[in-house]
């Protein structure tokens, strides 16, 4: 399979009062046409940062993206319309992300326009056709999103990003505001329209037991740096980096033989450095229950412990390049 989406060296840094927050720092990774990549890590990782890069939200400090081959590093008001066209994002909060002043008709119509996209009818049936596809009824076009619940109006965001027909969609959280019940409704539907469509899904997420589901693969990030990327069964039998043992052995489970499947428990120590002064070496080694003297010292470079399994840690050998 090619890859759709490529990250290469990718920083992206915000010079602030207090000093340079690295929020992306030097991380590379693929995204393979038809795939979900699950990217995963906690609270101030780069994980979202990472995504709005990818999107055009925020142009890279350095490094390149490339789009089925082509270099896209730059804002998004400087890339071509059919790039715009063929890469959409559906954001954590519907709440925020859709216009409270527009009708959801309105909401649904405006990215055809932008992209002269059919005529007036042509318009209107389509965006019939989309609510259907939601499962949403044909008389919300009139509805405003205050109106509609927490789960209709992502799925709204959800319609939205499908209107031009997009190859890549960056999924950024889409269900951890919502109840468990329209969660996996909303995956659900998520997982039919790759089908359909032959979608590439970037999965944004905190949540690792939903990327045991969900995801093909899955990276975790700390810190702006990624730890390990491996394929999403691989990963959970065989985790390498001890930062996603750590995760791993801390998600819950409800039978005896998701129990068994998990790392020994281990018991995360100390506090996520600041992005703006992070450790010397590895990122990880202030918590780490594995470290020796290289760690504070060296950056780890890239481990390939197993084929398509890469681990960043200096526990796992001599790095490989390229």
């Amino acid at each position: 399979m090619e890859p759709i989406l490529e990250i290469k060296d990718l920083k992206k840094y915000f010079v602030t009062s207090r000093g340079t927050v690295r929020a992306v720092d030097e991380i590379s990774f693929e995204l393979l046409r038809g795939e979900t990549l699950g990217l995963v890590g906690e609270s101030g990782s780069g994980k979202s940062t990472t995504a709005y890069t990818v999107i055009g939200i925020y142009a890279p400090t350095s490094g390149k993206i490339l789009f089925r081959g082509q270099d896209i590093s730059v804002p998004v008001s400087k890339r071509p319309k059919t790039l715009k066209r063929a890469i959409q994002i559906v954001f954590q909060d519907p709440g925020t992300s859709l216009n409270p002043r527009r009708t959801i008709g309105q909401i649904l119509e405006l990215p055809l326009k932008v992209h002269r996209i059919g005529d007036r009818n042509d318009r209107r049936r389509r965006v019939v056709e989309l609510l259907r596809m939601v499962e949403l009824p044909e008389d919300y076009i009139y509805k405003a999103p205050h109106m509609l619940g927490g789960g209709e109006r992502q799925m709204v965001a959800i319609a939205r990003a499908l209107a031009t027909e997009p190859e890549l969609v960056i999924l950024d959280e889409p269900t951890s505001a919502l109840d468990v019940s329209i969660q996996a409704k909303i995956i659900n539907m998520l997982l039919d329209f790759q089908r359909e469509m032959n979608l590439s899904y970037l999965f944004i997420t905190h949540d690792l037991s939903l990327m045991r589901n969900v995801a093909h693969r899955v990276a975790i990030m700390y810190l702006g740096k990624i730890c390990e990327l491996a394929p999403a069964v691989e990963f959970f039998e065989n985790p390498y980096h001890p930062y996603t043992k750590m995760l791993l052995s801390s998600i819950p489970v409800v039978s005896e033989e998701e129990e068994k499947m998990k790392p020994e428990k281990i018991i995360s120590q100390g506090e996520i450095p600041s992005p703006v002064n992070p450790p010397p070496g590895c990122r990880f080694h202030t918590r780490c229950t594995e470290r020796n003297g290289i760690c504070s010292q060296e950056l780890p470079g890239m481990v390939r412990v197993r084929e398509g399994h890469l681990v960043w840690c200096h526990l796992f050998g001599k790095k490989e390049e390229g």
